[in-house]
């Protein structure tokens, strides 16, 4: 779909990617986070102070608009020159022939240490010789809860629990219904980012999913339907429409505004703490039937091969994903150097978090597996948001919906 949408477009505007000495970068992200980006402009800064003519602006994006925006810029001959990417578009990226091979700067740059970077990190990025990202988070999806309301509740801990081989997503479901109070305004569970019956219903329910011992697909074949997937898609849906503890949809319940006692996200959610008026802590995933399942959400930084400047981008790539730059971005990006994520410098690198919550971090990255991800990613998710719809209902038969988003989408993989 990529690579039809662009085509045309991009040699019409006479786009080759050949490099032009233009003074400035168009960096796309999707974090609007002042945090974030305060941080992303200290790294900036630092390359144009070696680089006197060269500045780099940041543009964010809404996440949920964030890949169809770049599609149309793409189509439009109007490229950033450099941008965020997840590791679900990856593979579509790569096979449209749409991002820069970067590995002749990145591998000749002195002092970059390629080979520095995880080799199972980069395995999306990479194809043969050819390197087309950097991942600059490798953040496993981890559980934050509101420790203010456990202790009221008298509720041992989830990271407690989980020390103890305790913590599973039947006893998370259990925890949740005790802590909803709905005269308070407080939900026992909100979906990743709010957005669990959207753009990010897979990322809520994989990690159900895998710990009960499915996927959402495998070899060309879809796990959705499976006897797994049905079982851990129906714990979740008993927990909105029957326990009444997660945040059903249309409702607001914010755990970061102490409006949910639980949440599934990632570290860098941490930078919406900062104010907050009640205690916290994080813990891992919760175990289920199959055991452990740690999922792994991945962002690179691309450049992308229509740019204008595509020699520049990959050099302000070398710079941003050095040593130095990364161990600065792991406050908040776990990193994909073995050198950052390995060192004392990671477990202390967030004022917010301890070092022994990184290390929960750290176990997650090592642990864990990438989130589904397929060279047809946007035409399943598209295929997938309307079949998944029928599932927020209250008297929806789980399994005929899981068996027409299969049917749905088996064409595609």
């Amino acid at each position: 779909m990529i690579k039809r949408l662009i085509g045309a477009s991009a040699l019409a505007a006479g786009l080759c990617g050949t490099p032009a000495l233009a003074e400035e970068l168009r960096f796309t992200v999707w974090t609007g986070s002042e945090a974030h980006l305060s941080m992303l402009n200290g790294i900036a800064a630092s390359y144009t102070e070696k680089n006197p003519d060269v500045t780099v602006r940041f543009e964010t994006i809404p996440f949920a608009d964030y890949v169809q925006k770049i599609t149309l810029q793409l189509a439009g001959g109007n490229p950033p020159d450099l941008g965020w990417l997840l590791e679900s578009s990856a593979p579509t990226f790569v096979d449209a022939a749409v991002l820069a091979d970067v590995s002749e700067t990145l591998k000749s740059t002195e002092g970059y240490d390629f080979d520095d970077l995880s080799q199972g990190a980069m395995g999306l990025w990479q194809d043969g010789d050819a390197v087309y990202g950097v991942p600059f988070s490798t953040s496993p999806f981890i559980v934050y809860y509101n420790a203010s309301l456990y202790d009221a509740a008298g509720l041992e801990h989830p990271d407690a629990l989980a020390a103890k081989g305790e913590w599973t997503w039947e006893r998370l479901k259990q925890d949740a219904a005790a802590l909803a109070d709905a005269e308070a305004g407080v939900w026992g569970f909100q979906s990743v980012d709010g957005q669990g019956y959207g753009g990010r219903a897979v990322h809520t329910l994989i990690p159900m999913v895998r710990s009960h011992g499915g996927d959402a697909w495998a070899d060309g074949t879809c796990g959705w339907a499976s006897d797994e997937a049905v079982e851990a898609v129906s714990l979740y849906h008993d927990m909105i429409f029957k326990d009444h503890s997660a945040v059903p949809p249309g409702e607001q319940g914010d755990f970061f505004t102490g409006n949910a006692a639980l949440t599934v996200t990632q570290l860098s959610r941490v930078s919406k703490l900062k104010d907050a008026a009640f205690d916290w802590g994080i813990a891992p995933l919760p175990s289920g039937p199959a055991g452990e399942a740690s999922v792994i959400g991945q962002a690179a930084i691309v450049a992308f091969a229509q740019g204008k400047q595509t020699d520049l981008a990959a050099d302000f790539m070398a710079h941003m994903t050095s040593a130095e730059n990364v161990a600065i971005m792991a406050e908040f990006f776990p990193p994909a150097r073995n050198s950052v994520l390995e060192g004392e410098a990671f477990l202390t690198s967030n004022a917010a978090v301890s070092p022994e919550q990184m290390k929960i971090v750290a176990n997650g990255i090592a642990n864990g597996a990438v989130a589904p991800g397929h060279v047809a990613y946007p035409q399943i998710e598209s295929a997938m948001r309307p079949k998944f719809d029928a599932l927020w209902k209250p008297d929806a038969d789980v399994k005929a919906v899981l068996e027409d988003v299969c049917a749905a989408i088996e064409p595609l993989l």
